[in-house]
């Protein structure tokens, strides 16, 4: 419960500087809370916003945040099954699935904490987002002249704010990425119309299509300590199975006695010595 209440409110906060990037753009304090309250996504809601806001189309900016958003459909099939609503509150609790409730929900032993997590993330994270992005676009309302102050820059700063942990946390692939979008935006940003280098730019991550995610099939480091004992069990190294290699000396000129000799093994090789058949 702390901890949902404690995410919802830190990413709710948020919801100021998105209220002040949507009046920046030219909508409306109402459209801006419209906004927040039936989309729901801080990601695609920056996105569209700064589509309209560098001149661009409605339906480029929606296309944008629709590809920004896909990933709460992943998000959503997880967290089905781990909540197990049916009809309605299914529907409902299909509008909360974000990274935040996502995370907290997964966090969770069961499925009745499960739930709790999820509906107070949402429900705390939802208003708080609601709430200040009013009081954010009511604010640059009345500031006038956003420029004066900077406030025309809190969108794009937010959106990197927002991408930067997963960049951080991220391995090479997920910076080339980050890098051929970033490459392909500022490239096609002269040469097209505002909102298509974004859909241009979110192309590139078709590369995540390609292979494996960065930190899967790795090769495991050797086990020196594997090694070491099929060596003294009298097996080939990293079979573990004492068969078809002898053991290693013991380095005095004896034979090293095999950690699979057993009284027996010992008791015949004592006879083939004294039989003369082996040399000691």
């Amino acid at each position: 419960m702390r901890d949902s209440v404690g995410i919802g409110v830190a990413v709710g906060a948020a919801g100021l500087a998105f209220g002040t990037a949507a009046v920046a753009a030219g909508l409306s304090p109402a459209q801006s809370v419209f906004m927040s309250l039936f989309m729901f996504t801080g990601a695609s809601q920056f996105a569209l916003v700064g589509v309209i806001a560098g001149g661009g189309s409605l339906v480029a900016g929606a296309a944008g945040a629709l590809l920004l958003g896909a990933r709460n459909t992943l998000y959503g099939l997880r967290l089905a099954d781990v909540l197990g609503w049916r009809g309605a509150r299914r529907a409902l609790a299909a509008h909360g699935v974000i990274d935040e409730t996502t995370a907290v929900t997964l966090a969770q032993p069961d499925r009745a904490s499960a739930r709790t997590a999820f509906v107070t993330t949402y429900t705390v994270l939802g208003g708080s987002w609601v709430v200040a992005t009013l009081a954010g676009a009511l604010a640059t309302e009345r500031v006038g002249d956003i420029s004066a102050f900077g406030l025309d820059a809190v969108g794009p700063a937010v959106f990197l704010g927002l991408l930067w942990p997963r960049l951080r946390e991220g391995g090479a692939r997920t910076w080339l990425v980050a890098g051929l979008g970033a490459g392909l935006a500022l490239a096609a940003t002269p040469l097209l119309p505002s909102g298509v280098p974004v859909l241009l730019a979110a192309s590139a991550a078709l590369i995540a299509l390609l292979g494996p995610a960065d930190g899967e099939n790795t090769p495991a480091a050797p086990n020196p300590e594997g090694d070491r004992s099929a060596s003294v069990r009298g097996g080939a190294p990293g079979t573990g199975t004492g068969e078809g290699v002898p053991a290693a000396s013991s380095g005095t000129g004896t034979p090293a006695v095999s950690a699979v000799d057993g009284p027996a093994a010992k008791g015949d090789r004592r006879s083939a010595v004294e039989r003369g058949e082996a040399r000691p």
